[in-house]
């Protein structure tokens, strides 16, 4: 990527729910294109199989790049990797940027708002921000949760800027 100017930074080994173990339940507003409300992760597992994608903020080049990705290969939607399955995102975003990510990126997947970063704390991927005391957000990662809320797939992020590895996610989707 030449012309971007960024540095590399090491985020060491995260501390994260791990392949066989609990997906911790949580309860967050879930933002739509039409409204947002308070919904459990149980809530969406109870329905099917879950894609939990962790990101930073709304509008930085990792959450971007990410959401862009997931959507151009279709993830949980008609005819695409894990169609049956609930993709859905969680950052520190409020609702009203998670609309307008929603709607400028013109995503179909809904996100879960944790302004607190506790869901990111609970799930072992907390990133504290450049060094300012007290604002952290979770680091990229993704969890593939199966109906009975456990971890069939975990990726997280080791570096940033770090994405996952589409292709292993997408064939953790196929065994679901």
């Amino acid at each position: 990527m030449s012309g971007i100017d960024f540095e590399v930074v090491d985020l060491g080994e995260a501390d994260s729910v791990a392949v066989g173990e609990q997906a911790p339940d949580f309860t967050r507003p879930l933002v739509g294109r039409e409204y947002w409300e308070d919904v459990s992760l149980s809530d969406l597992t109870a329905e099917g199989p879950v894609v939990l994608v962790f990101t930073t903020m709304d509008g930085a080049f990792p959450s971007t790049y990410m959401w862009n990705a997931i959507r151009d290969r279709g993830w949980g939607t008609e005819g695409g990797p894990a169609a049956e399955a609930t993709v859905v995102g969680l950052s520190i975003s409020t609702p009203y940027e998670h609309e307008t990510l929603i709607d400028e990126r013109n995503m179909e997947y809904d996100l879960f708002s944790d302004p607190s970063n506790a869901v990111a704390e609970s799930y072992g991927v907390p990133n504290d921000l450049d060094g300012m005391e007290g604002v952290a957000e979770p680091r990229p990662a993704v969890f593939v949760i199966d109906t009975d809320r456990r971890v069939q797939y975990a990726w997280v992020a080791s570096e940033w800027p770090d994405f996952p590895d589409y292709d292993e996610v997408e064939a953790a989707l196929a065994d679901l």
